[in-house]
């Protein structure tokens, strides 16, 4: 009976050992497959949270070239509109210099009524007005009146006051500036 139950504790052992291994190796495949299965996960994880940053870095970086453009242009903008107020002013102070000569402003009136029919009113600043009625006095369908709210230049009025032209320095050089805006442009670009 000694070699029976040897022979049966033998086979208990065996059959022990090998329930025992089969279990750890299912254990252990098991294990192996959660393992797996985490790294897979861990990886898809670490792949989507590099597609997010690389997006966003993307996105950065094309906010930051948009918004160095934007600024590029709003300077460029700036720049423009400085210098055109500067050259609208000079503008303005050489034709202002060049409306205060009973001469030029004389000359200029007399080619602004140039085809007129009837009568015209020529309107200046009353520091004009004695030197312009002396050079106009050949034409009497012009009547130099005074109008110290013009600064410089004149305005021609017809029929009665209701037509006016003004040519004052500020119109004048508004004028000049308007038609030297685009090339003006063409050089701040």
């Amino acid at each position: 009976m000694s070699e029976d139950l040897q022979s049966l504790l033998e086979k208990i052992n065996r059959d022990g050992v090998e329930k025992a291994n089969a279990a750890a190796e299912a254990i252990l495949a098991d294990a192996k497959a959660k393992a797996a299965e985490i790294v897979k996960n861990a990886n898809a994880e670490a792949a989507s949270a590099k597609a997010a940053a690389e997006k966003a870095a993307a996105d950065y970086a094309s906010r930051a070239a948009e918004t160095v453009s934007q600024a590029a242009r709003d300077t460029i903008l700036k720049i423009e509109a400085s210098v055109t107020a500067m050259l609208t002013n000079l503008l303005a102070k050489d034709v202002d210099k060049a409306l205060a000569d009973e001469k030029n402003v004389a000359a200029l009136a007399l080619e602004a009524v140039k085809g007129l029919v009837g009568k015209a009113d020529v309107a200046v600043p009353a520091k004009l007005a004695p030197a312009l009625k002396a050079q106009l006095a050949a034409q009497p369908e012009l009547t130099v009146v005074t109008d110290d709210s013009l600064g410089t230049g004149f305005s021609v009025r017809v029929d009665g006051g209701r037509v006016e032209h003004a040519f004052t320095g500020e119109v004048i050089a508004e004028e000049l500036a308007k038609r030297l805006r685009p090339d003006l442009a063409k050089l701040v670009k």
